[in-house]
């Protein structure tokens, strides 16, 4: 139940209603002259645990759920960085295979009628793609291989391939094309964060704006238990003036009245004071120790004011959701960009440079009808035949183009066309956004501004309303006016303690959501708002 909806009869103001002139109530005990002394003995007396802002703000901010989910999802979003840099990684690779064949042959230069081989191939090498979309390959390759041929020049015998090739797209898949993924991630990641401080600020408003609620709850319970009293003494004053014969019962039924009114106002506002302490203790995640939270702080009562225009600006660049905002827009952007690169032909560039290598344990190879065998220079082991292709002894090399044109090309237009629409509907979200924290802003501002003014009018008006309660008892007791009328004074005065609460609560609320709005700048550090303030 809001301040607003509490009936009239709250009646803060009937704190001076009995205390100044009630002196013949014979519950004159519970009267107290000064209606400050008696709202602050009342609200000491309210039973609860105390608990200060900034301990309610760092519980909250400790176990709120928004901010935790804010945090899971940065955390997720810098895991999709850490996998995106991923693909720019190098790469070992590897590979062994051995095979073995029996060959039966009719050939006379087979060298066996069964031609038995065996060979081992070994493979290693190192891959990479770099930022521009470059792919390099560096292998190294090991063969050996035996056979029971008679002419078999080598037995074993080892070959050995290593080379560098290169792979470079110079249209589809290019620079912008290769980072597209890691530029929408770390934008992603931005934004992430961005949200994260933008969830801390807004747990922090939430928290401050219902503490200044629970505050203003509690003085407007004070202040009908406070009415409740004097309600009470009221009517046992009409009573006795009833049966004195000055007044006619009537009057005591509008007193009755009165007090009936009271009590359910208690009632109401104990029924709020409550709601308000379990909404914080939700937030804070914890019970309280006594029946309820009590705020030990008072609300501000003056504010540093900025210029309006000033206040804009820094909002619109601080603002953690418009920042969240940028940051999305620019992650499309990043894959509009590559999506424009990868709606083009293939034309990839080829290249490479690299050596073999040949040794093995010579045989001797005879030739029919010739006695003589044949012994081949070539010797060595593995290691050799590894030097000589790393050397490049024996060197090789290649270069080419690969051309590849989709007809029609409606995959990659399509995707481009959806890429580019989806830019131009981040962009309009983040404009609306900008309009409307614009116009919160100002909206605050003036909150603010008036804040001050308000709350002296609406301390002139408690004032005024205690003053006319006064003279309506004095005139009560000398029979110029009615219980009905001293009961409409103190609605009056209920109102106005109303409006100065309500004040004090719109003002704190409009300086907490400013701070919330520009990043937490505004409100931070008073003399560095108001130099930046000047500076703008």
């Amino acid at each position: 139940m809001s301040s607003r909806s509490m009936p009239s009869w709250l009646a803060g103001a009937l704190i001076v209603v009995a205390g100044a002139g009630w002196a013949q109530s014979p519950d004159r005990a519970d009267l107290v002259a000064s209606p400050d002394s008696a709202l602050t003995e009342t609200i000491a007396r309210l039973p609860g645990e105390r608990l200060s802002l900034e301990d309610a703000v760092a519980a909250a901010a400790a176990q709120a759920t928004e901010a935790r989910i804010a945090a899971a999802r940065l955390a997720a979003s810098s895991e999709t960085v850490r996998r995106e840099k991923g693909a720019f990684d190098p790469e070992l690779f590897g590979s062994a295979e051995w095979t073995g064949a029996d060959t039966p042959s009719a050939s006379l230069f087979a060298g066996a009628d069964v031609l038995e081989t065996q060979s081992s191939r070994y493979e290693a090498g190192a891959r990479m793609q770099l930022p521009l979309g470059t792919e390099l390959t560096a292998t190294m390759n090991s063969w050996r291989n035996t056979s029971n041929s008679t002419f078999a020049a080598l037995d074993p015998e080892y070959q050995s391939a290593a080379g560098l090739s290169l792979r470079q797209p110079l249209l589809k898949g290019f620079g912008p094309s290769a980072r597209a993924g890691l530029d929408a991630a770390l934008s992603n990641q931005a934004a992430a964060g961005a949200r994260y401080d933008g969830s801390l600020l807004a747990v922090r408003t939430e928290v401050e704006t219902l503490y200044w609620e629970l505050y203003a709850a509690e003085r407007n319970h004070a202040v009908t238990e406070i009415t409740r009293r004097r309600a009470a003494a009221f009517l046992t004053d009409t009573r006795l003036r009833a049966k004195a014969g000055i007044i006619g019962p009537s009057q005591v039924a509008n007193a009755e009245f009165f007090l009936a009114e009271a009590e359910q106002a208690v009632l109401d506002t104990e029924e709020n004071l409550d709601r308000l302490s379990d909404r914080l203790a939700s937030l804070t995640g914890r019970r309280p120790s006594g029946r309820r939270f009590r705020p030990s702080d008072e609300p501000p009562r003056d504010f540093t004011l900025v210029d309006q225009d000033t206040l804009v600006a820094v909002a619109l660049r601080r603002n953690p959701e418009l920042q969240a905002l940028r940051r999305e827009a620019d992650a499309m952007q990043a894959l509009a960009r590559g999506a424009t690169w990868d709606a083009r032909p293939t034309l990839d560039l080829l290249g490479g440079l690299g050596g073999n290598g040949l040794s093995g344990q010579p045989q001797d190879v005879y030739f029919p009808g010739d006695p003589a065998p044949v012994r081949t220079s070539i010797s060595g082991d593995r290691g050799e035949a590894l030097g000589q292709a790393v050397s490049r002894d024996h060197p090789t090399w290649n270069v080419g183009f690969v051309f590849a044109l989709p007809l029609g090309n409606r995959a990659g237009s399509g995707e481009r066309g959806r890429v580019r629409a989806e830019v131009v509907r981040a962009q309009q979200v983040l404009l609306g956004a900008r309009r409307d924290t614009e116009e919160l802003v100002r909206a605050q501002y003036r909150e603010l501004e008036r804040g001050r003014r308000r709350l002296a009018m609406a301390a002139r008006g408690v004032a005024a309303s205690i003053k006319q309660v006064d003279i309506g008892m004095v005139e009560f007791r000398n029979g110029s006016t009615t219980a009905f009328e001293v009961v409409r004074l103190t609605a009056d005065l209920a109102t106005a303690q109303q409006r100065y609460s309500d004040a004090l609560v719109r003002t704190a609320r409009a300086a907490a959501i400013l701070h919330q709005l520009t990043g937490g700048w505004y409100g931070s550090n008073p003399a560095r708002t108001t130099d930046e303030g000047s500076n703008q």
